[in-house]
């Protein structure tokens, strides 16, 4: 089992949910986070006024996958649903899963998925 988090632009959300839709990822978390890469923020004119922002708006996606083909096809879904070319198109992180656990109903594993 893996968890892949993508963090991706927010003007990019409808297209990656819809590409995950596509390829039939049921299971997603979406959150609004805020962050920074290399590029550490930006300025923003607020009201007339030059402010300096280090962190940047973002979508989180965390998706949970039985296996790795499902991970290579939900990573292809995202990568080609979030590109611009540009710098802060984001990241996919991809992490390996000992367990999952339903609270219902205790099942396990890809039980639990």
């Amino acid at each position: 089992m893996k968890m892949i988090e993508a963090i991706v632009r927010p003007e990019k959300y409808e297209q990656v949910k819809d590409a995950l839709n596509e390829i039939e990822v049921k299971g997603i978390t979406v959150h609004q986070v805020m962050g920074c890469g290399h590029q550490r923020g930006r300025v923003e004119n607020v009201r007339g006024v030059d402010v300096d922002l280090e962190l940047n708006r973002k979508i989180k996606f965390e998706i949970v996958v039985s296996t790795d083909e499902w991970a290579e096809k939900t990573i292809t879904a995202i990568q080609e649903a979030a590109y611009t070319g540009e710098v802060g198109d984001g990241k996919i992180f991809v992490h390996d899963l000992d367990n999952v656990i339903k609270i219902r109903t205790g099942e396990r594993g890809i039980k639990a998925i």
